[in-house]
């Protein structure tokens, strides 16, 4: 039932992205609209994180899209005076130095010296004669094309960081999007061939728009337009269930930072809350099935300890990926390199990045023990010096990333095909709504479109973010339209 058909709002669920994209559209439209945040933050994942004046981006959001009616909203919330034009800069710190991102077989070697580039060739010529048995995996896939030697510098200890699994475990149908095209013997050939014949392999933006305050002020600004226009937001207040009767959802159960509870009559559910949430959520419970479907859905983890230093700790990228087997830290922001409005004069702050499973060692470590651990991994890697370190914060993000395992969308489309049958007006959105991989823009598209499919349009939102185009990069490969291998099952899902 459309909303022009029934006086009850449309409940949105979720302050990120996704939700409020779907709130804006539905309340310019002249709709009634609730949405509901169980924090008392808005933005999500791309909210701007706050501590005694300094902000962090928790993940780093870079403001470009190849979506154009994304690229209209942005600019229709904020004014032009509140974005700045960034330059994009990426690049991997291993060993005390810099190795350009995507990884440049020639700029490896050029780093490494003339000792250790050998070693690496002669490593390579070895996996050339005595190629890897199974290629099927991600780690046979890239010592085939690498050798034994730049694979365990490059490849093993990120990728594992950020995903928690042994490389073998990974499919190789995920290196053809992650490594695109790339291998030791091209980029040797290439460098003795003159530049005319050379062709790049990728193409990557150079520079991107970003609110001079972080993501956090285009989401806190979306919502004012919200309540501007009629509609409604409410931090603090959880949806707890949702009830279906007669082939729909007829109203969901909300309950509050202060313990009230409440029941608000819906005429749709617009929903960004992990898929297997929504699936606790519903009542009655859903068959055995759609329920065993949502609780095998997994989540990866992140936490971030961010540490003010002197500006001249800083560097140029917006982060660096730290391939170093010597820490836990997978990546580090420089926040004054995404805007010198989010730091303070001769300071900057650099956000040191974890990737976990909630529940796990670092995850349920304490404050203090998380920040001397970051000051640690800084002096450990040469970056900064323990005394350089003025403060830390902690910040912790849980369904950070969807998990990809073999079940995961068989999984997806049992829940979807489901409410298809059992509650058509329940719309899952977003990142974690969708269980799908997406990024902010794609997210917001997912809203949008959903938007018009209320009022009568036919979008399949499922095909958002399949096309052979990522994000940043020229692609030869479709699928989800993200780097997010299939993975191994984990022994105990969270």
């Amino acid at each position: 039932m459309s909303t022009s058909e029934n006086s009850s709002p449309v409940v949105v669920i979720g302050a990120g992205p996704a939700g409020l994209t779907a709130a804006y559209e539905l309340a310019k439209r002249g709709k009634r609209v609730v949405v509901f945040e169980g924090s008392h933050e808005l933005g999500g994942i791309s909210r701007t994180v706050e501590r005694d004046g300094w902000r962090f981006d928790i993940g780093g959001h870079r403001f470009f899209t190849k979506v154009e009616e994304v690229n209209k909203l942005w600019h229709e919330i904020l004014p032009p005076e509140d974005f700045l034009l960034r330059p994009r800069m990426s690049r991997i710190f291993f060993d005390g130095k810099y190795y350009d991102y995507p990884l440049k077989a020639s700029n490896a070697l050029k780093n490494l010296g003339i000792f250790e580039a050998g070693l690496c060739v002669l490593s390579y010529l070895w996996a050339q004669i005595h190629p890897p048995k199974d290629q099927s995996n991600y780690e046979g896939w890239l010592v085939s094309r690498f050798g034994w030697r730049l694979y365990r510098k490059f490849f093993k200890t990120y990728t594992e960081k950020v995903w928690g699994v042994p490389v073998r475990d990974m499919p190789a149908d995920w290196a053809a999007q992650r490594v695109k095209g790339l291998n030791l013997g091209k980029a040797i050939v290439n460098s003795l061939t003159p530049k005319r014949n050379q062709k790049e392999i990728t193409s990557l933006i150079e520079e991107f728009e970003y609110p001079k305050y972080g993501p956090g002020m285009m989401w806190e600004r979306c919502a004012e337009l919200v309540v501007s226009a009629g509609g409604t937001v409410v931090l603090g207040a959880k949806v707890t269930g949702i009830h279906v009767s007669d082939g729909r959802a007829t109203s969901v159960e909300v309950t509050h930072d202060d313990g009230r509870m409440e029941a608000v009559e819906v005429c749709d559910v617009i929903t960004t809350n992990p898929m297997r949430e929504l699936v606790s959520m519903l009542d009655p419970q859903p068959p055995i099935d759609v329920a065993r479907a949502g609780a095998d859905l997994s989540y990866r983890d992140f936490l971030t300890v961010a540490l003010v230093v002197p500006e001249s700790s800083g560097f140029p990228d917006n982060w660096i990926y730290i391939h170093s087997q010597d820490v836990a830290v997978g990546r580090i922001q420089n926040y004054g390199s995404w805007s010198p409005f989010m730091v303070k004069e001769g300071k900057t702050c650099l956000g040191l990045e974890f990737f976990v499973f909630e529940g796990d060692e670092l995850w349920n470590a304490d404050d203090d023990a998380l920040i001397a651990r970051g000051i640690r991994e800084l002096d450990t890697l040469g970056l900064v010096k323990p005394d350089d370190v003025e403060r830390g914060f902690v910040v912790r993000v849980p369904k950070a990333y969807p998990y990809y395992d073999a079940h995961y969308a068989e999984n997806v489309a049992r829940i979807v095909g489901y409410l298809e049958g059992a509650a058509p007006n329940i719309h899952p959105v977003g990142r974690n709504g969708m269980h799908k991989y997406n990024n902010q823009d794609h997210s917001m598209y997912t809203a949008l479109l959903t938007v018009e499919n209320l009022e009568g349009a036919h979008h399949d939102i499922w095909q958002v973010n399949v096309e052979a185009e990522y994000h940043e990069e020229a692609s030869m490969r479709g699928g989800t339209g993200r780097d997010a291998p299939i993975l191994p099952k984990r022994p105990s899902s969270r």
